[in-house]
């Protein structure tokens, strides 16, 4: 069935290739559901403080709102009428005014190693490209020889840096690399070692809450597993109080009529974590598990969680 549009609906998204391909595919997806031409979405490229900010970590220039407020202010000025966002840069408490309409199906949510076949094959002592808390921590708690080095940047940016010289390795999001017509870099880590960030690999579509037209049509493309796992995930970041700078790892996917969720909190340097699983049977349950893995941990480890 057709829905026709007053007027093109304007998409908001940061101007990275990796994001320009995600606005397409939400583009692509709303055309199917409803029926539109070509014309019916037009894309609003948007360059966020993170975009312009590549040599510091997020944790010391404002956090994962440096990607989302620049499209928090557009919506807010009706300059566009939804934005795409890879979920696990949306930071875990939103403001009230703008709701997450709908999740696209989440890809590999693997992390990929680029310079060599594993972690255990890196040489003693070698340098890892990463500005993610949590593959540090991963990482260091691996192999405590490995130093690492600031990367920021899209993909293009990051092996670029490889390619110079400035670390051996790094780390990137095995589903970015697949939407980008790239499934040939790198290697696969598995789950069982390397636990992705919480909401990694999917794909959300905000506008204002007041905007019940478009929540109605953004929701025709809701994958409602993809929404119940990482609103779990993102549950569980609520719930331990976690932000930019806290290694923390989670995942939850479809078991039976539940959900089981695994997560895994650390210190920076990966010398300390506890690691859990639980079943949940609403996205609230998550707190649970947030809890037991605050209360079994050190002190040290504790302090780098407000939920604590």
């Amino acid at each position: 069935m057709t829905t026709s549009l007053p007027r093109p609906l304007r998409l908001g998204t940061r101007g990275s290739p990796l994001a320009l391909t995600q606005a397409r595919m939400v583009i692509a997806a709303l055309r199917a559901a409803h029926g539109w031409d070509e014309a019916a979405v037009e894309i609003v490229a948007i360059k966020t403080s993170g975009d312009r900010i590549q040599d510091r970590a997020l944790a010391e220039v404002g956090g994962k709102a440096l990607w989302t407020k620049e499209l928090d202010i557009a919506l807010a000025d009706g300059a566009i009428d939804f934005a795409v966002h890879s979920m696990k840069d949306v930071e875990t408490i939103r403001p009230a005014e703008i709701v997450i309409a709908a999740m696209l199906p989440r890809a590999d949510v693997r992390d990929r190693l680029i310079g060599a076949t594993s972690l255990a094959a890196l040489p003693q002592g070698a340098r890892v490209g990463t500005s993610s808390p949590r593959r540090s921590a991963q990482v260091r708690r691996a192999r405590p020889d490995v130093g690492i080095v600031l990367f920021r940047g899209n993909v293009d940016t990051r092996l670029g840096k490889l390619a110079a010289g400035e670390a051996e390795a790094t780390l990137l999001a095995g589903a970015g690399l697949i939407r980008l017509g790239r499934d040939e870099i790198g290697h696969p880590i598995p789950i069982e070692e390397m636990l992705p960030a919480p909401a990694q690999a999917a794909v959300g579509i905000e506008t204002l809450a007041e905007r019940k037209d478009v929540r109605a049509l953004i929701g025709a493309i809701d994958d409602a597993p993809t929404n119940a796992c990482v609103s779990a995930e993102r549950a569980l970041l609520a719930a331990l109080g976690a932000d930019c700078r806290s290694p923390v790892a989670a995942l939850a996917v479809r078991s039976g009529a539940g959900l089981l969720l695994r997560a895994e909190i650390m210190t920076e340097d990966g010398s300390e974590h506890r690691s859990g699983e639980a079943m949940l049977i609403e996205t609230g349950d998550a707190a649970a598990l947030a809890r037991r893995l605050l209360d079994g941990a050190s002190p040290r480890l504790r302090a780098l969680f407000t939920g604590a």
